[in-house]
């Protein structure tokens, strides 16, 4: 069946990495449902072997676990609006509906122990990465429970036991953060490879070419995601790039860009992506997805788009709708169990964002803590000297 409508030089491999399979070879397994792609899902860039298989096969419960996946991104989601709208939630937040896609199919694609590092609308990958709903809104509230213990909030979530580093608050930061990640993993030569996600508007960043440069010289395993969902904040990728197409931009890198409304596209890029970096180097992955909800809370994400484009987005392409659709006409799920199914996941995640609520926070002078590895500081100064810390527990006017 085919999955979707249309979206809009050959390098040395690596002597010092572990060998493995061809592309085609790693996926030839025929086992479960069959989905085709049509060409023009994916664009290639200086790739000369053609780049990811138009066909491949899923499991009925692989296929399941993706759509129940999106789901709860999701829902999770349109929750936190909530949440902040009653002022429960504070400081930044930027919500992933829309984009559900991009994070569930890479997911899917990648090997135990491989890292993923993105920018700060990082609540669906701190999920598919292994964390609960719960600890997710426990760190937004502010709660010891969350992932940061509170301290992060909704742009720094974390998830170091299953190699996810987050979060990162400036544009276009965690690029060299993850070229460093990359550097250790060719190091220590353990076949991981590295997701280095920035946005369409972090693209022209100074510090993206600079570590594409050194991820080229050292043939780093690693896929830098460019998640273009058309708008940096408020501006239009034509009014902020002088080239858009941003799988091309890595130059002497080769690049692709694939459909990311569609799970399935997305998941068979990132097979061949990390194939691609085991073997032989760096590859630039352009998704090309869409955000419902402005930049962040604070943007109401009408002045610069109009509701017809967001409504139209929404019913001709929406990839839950896309995959709802997949699990329903293979059997997999009835639609009146798929309704209970999705009624049962809205239901838990109310009552885990109200436990959550209702965790406690940390007390005042752990505040302190966790700024080196090793333990407190001996002195912490405060902008009041005689409140300031000795020791990680006691006040310097107590010692007085």
């Amino acid at each position: 069946m085919n999955t979707t409508q249309s979206l809009n030089r050959t390098m040395p491999s690596i002597s010092n990495q572990r060998s493995f399979a061809s592309y085609a070879d790693e996926y030839k397994s025929k086992d479960g449902l069959k989905f085709t792609f049509s060409q023009d899902q994916f664009k290639m860039h200086k790739l000369e072997d053609g780049g990811p298989k138009l066909e491949t096969y899923i499991t009925k419960e692989e296929l399941k676990q993706i759509y129940l996946d999106m789901f709860t991104i999701r829902r999770m989601e349109l929750l936190c609006d909530q949440y902040y709208k009653n002022k429960q939630i504070w400081g930044f937040c930027h919500l992933y509906d829309g984009q559900e896609a991009v994070c569930v199919g890479i997911e899917a694609a990648l090997k135990k122990g491989d890292h993923v590092i993105t920018a700060y609308r990082e609540h669906g990958w701190q999920y598919t990465r292994g964390d609960t709903v719960r600890r997710i809104f426990a760190e937004m509230f502010g709660k010891k429970t969350g992932c940061a213990r509170g301290k992060g909030g909704s742009m720094h979530l974390y998830f170091p036991e299953n190699n996810f580093y987050g979060g990162n608050g400036i544009v276009g930061a965690q690029v060299p953060v993850g070229t460093g990640v990359a550097l250790a993993a060719k190091q220590k030569g353990d076949g991981t490879t590295v997701v280095c996600a920035f946005g369409d508007g972090a693209a022209n960043q100074g510090q993206v070419y600079e570590s594409f440069n050194m991820a080229k010289l050292w043939k780093l395993p690693i896929i830098y995601l460019c998640e273009n969902n058309r708008y940096g904040m408020g501006t239009s990728i034509e009014r902020a790039a002088a080239v858009t197409d941003f799988y091309t931009r890595g130059d002497y890198i080769p690049g692709i860009a694939v459909d990311g409304m569609d799970v399935l596209a997305v998941r068979e890029a990132t097979r061949y992506c990390g194939w691609y970096t085991r073997n032989i180097g760096p590859i630039v992955l352009e998704a090309l997805t869409y955000r419902y909800h402005g930049h962040s809370m604070s943007d109401p994400g009408v002045s610069y788009r109009t509701p017809d484009e967001v409504a139209e987005i929404r019913q001709q392409y929406d990839p839950l709708r896309k995959a709802r659709s997949w699990v329903v006409d293979n059997d997999i799920i009835s639609e009146t169990d798929i309704k209970k199914i999705e009624k049962d996941i809205r239901k838990q995640i109310e009552t885990d964002a109200k436990d959550a609520l209702n965790d406690g926070e940390l007390d005042e002078p752990e505040l302190v803590l966790d700024i080196y590895t090793t333990g407190p500081p001996d002195f912490i100064r405060y902008s009041d000297y005689n409140e300031s810390i000795v020791n990680g527990k006691t006040a310097l006017k107590d010692m007085m």
